[in-house]
């Protein structure tokens, strides 16, 4: 392939994952603004049209904001490749540092830090205006640097040294440099999964051990009946950042904890709370993490695979504005790696309702386990409340949600609930 083709192709391909993204994003503005005034039949009785509207304003609020980031992503994406803007930040760097590890880690430290800067705006909009207008912000400017400052300095701490490690074995393994790189990201996400819930997760929330005893009773008895062994059941304190509420487990193996947010327990009646875990466990006892860790590992190596094939070819840099003619040899694998992972999302969108329709399918499954430990009306029950306190919109369009949501239509799993 010429470095002219593919400039077309990926031009093509941005054209079409922007259009498509605003197109979807426009569709669900107009679909939740257009049933704003009506509580859908399954929920009269259930939701308060109050709440609905609250509802569909704060999806409004969200895809509008959405709506300029996506405009703003593929401009500077433009920017970075085709305009020029990653090749001057390369022969920069370079002038500085000359080539080797520290390029290649400063070059990805350069484009983490633009995103950051770029983003922040509307990040900060979402988090302090958006948010806190429909009371759901919890999170001070203190706790909102405080997060910024240990997030920046867990990525140099593990991303630095991880980013590094692929960097030198993509230099010495030879052409098939690719599958040792897959190795080291199977094995560091299964660290992660590991070290995530006792040493990663409490440096930003504080987890206690629950208290309420008849609860605890409660929930010990469902994992039992359930087949589950955990580490411990414990609260976080998430009402410190935000009032939407959650559960769920996580760690792997004999690591697996369980967590219930502070404001869920404060919503939930005890046999909701139950149905909401067993909804959770519905996860554990399919083996949804499982397939789910071999899904992704599976798709990783395809496109490490692909990068290997890609890394080499002239047509590859020049055709994305770096370099003239150069290749991996020539540019740096950072260069090679960094490409790739900025353009991959727009080759890969169209494809999104593969990855949603099978998370919808989990979760079919999860509330149909759900419903054979616990009583489904207390599923139902607790959904609703939910739905309604966390302001989640009942009438999203069904195409943009076929593509942007990992969760079935509220209506769909109260139906199928209420069948059960």
């Amino acid at each position: 392939m010429s470095s002219y083709h593919f400039t077309l192709l990926f031009l093509a391909a941005l054209a079409l994952s922007t259009v498509l993204r605003l197109w979807l994003d426009l569709r669900h503005l107009r679909h939740v603004v257009l049933h704003r005034d009506q509580v859908p039949t399954a929920f009269v009785g259930r939701i308060e049209l109050a709440d609905h509207r609250k509802a569909a304003d704060y999806t409004v609020a969200k895809v509008r904001i959405g709506l300029i980031e996506i405009v703003l992503d593929s401009v500077v994406l433009l920017l970075l490749t085709l305009g020029g803007g990653l090749a001057l930040i390369d022969q920069t760097l370079r002038a500085w540092l000359g080539g080797g590890y520290m390029h290649g880690l400063a070059l990805f430290a350069c484009l983490a830090l633009i995103g950051f800067v770029i983003g922040l705006p509307a990040s900060l909009y979402r988090t302090f205006r958006i948010e806190a207008r429909f009371g759901f912000n919890k999170l001070t400017w203190p706790l909102w640097f405080a997060d910024l400052a240990k997030g920046a300095a867990l990525t140099a701490v593990i991303g630095g040294p991880l980013l590094l490690a692929v960097l030198w074995l993509m230099d010495i393994m030879g052409r098939h440099w690719w599958l040792y790189v897959w190795l080291l990201w199977l094995g560091t996400n299964l660290l992660m999964l590991l070290l995530y819930p006792t040493v990663i997760a409490p440096l930003f929330n504080k987890f206690t051990p629950l208290e309420d005893a008849s609860l605890k009773e409660r929930i010990e008895a469902l994992l039992q009946r359930c087949g589950f062994a955990s580490s411990g059941l414990f609260v976080m304190d998430g009402s410190k950042r935000s009032a939407h509420g959650n559960a769920y487990f996580t760690g792997f193996g004999r690591a697996k904890r369980i967590v219930f947010f502070d404001t869920l327990l404060e919503k939930l009646a005890p046999p909701e709370i139950e149905a909401v875990l067993a909804h959770e466990l519905g996860h554990f006892r399919h083996r949804h993490v499982i397939k789910r860790i071999a899904l992704s590992g599976a798709l990783s190596l395809v496109l490490l695979w692909l990068l290997g094939q890609l890394i080499d070819q002239p047509w590859f840099y020049t055709g994305l504005g770096v370099g003239a003619g150069g290749t991996a040899s020539a540019m740096g694998t950072a260069m090679g790696l960094l490409l790739f992972s900025m353009v991959l999302p727009v080759f890969l969108f169209p494809l999104a309702p593969l990855g949603s329709a099978l998370s919808r399918r989990h979760e079919f499954q999860a509330d149909a386990y759900a419903a054979r430990q616990t009583a489904a009306t207390d599923l139902i029950a607790a959904l609703v409340k939910l739905y309604r306190d966390n302001a989640a919109t009942l009438t999203p369009d069904p195409l943009h949600s076929l593509f942007h949501d990992s969760h079935p239509p509220a209506s769909q799993r109260i139906a199928r609930l209420g069948a059960a």
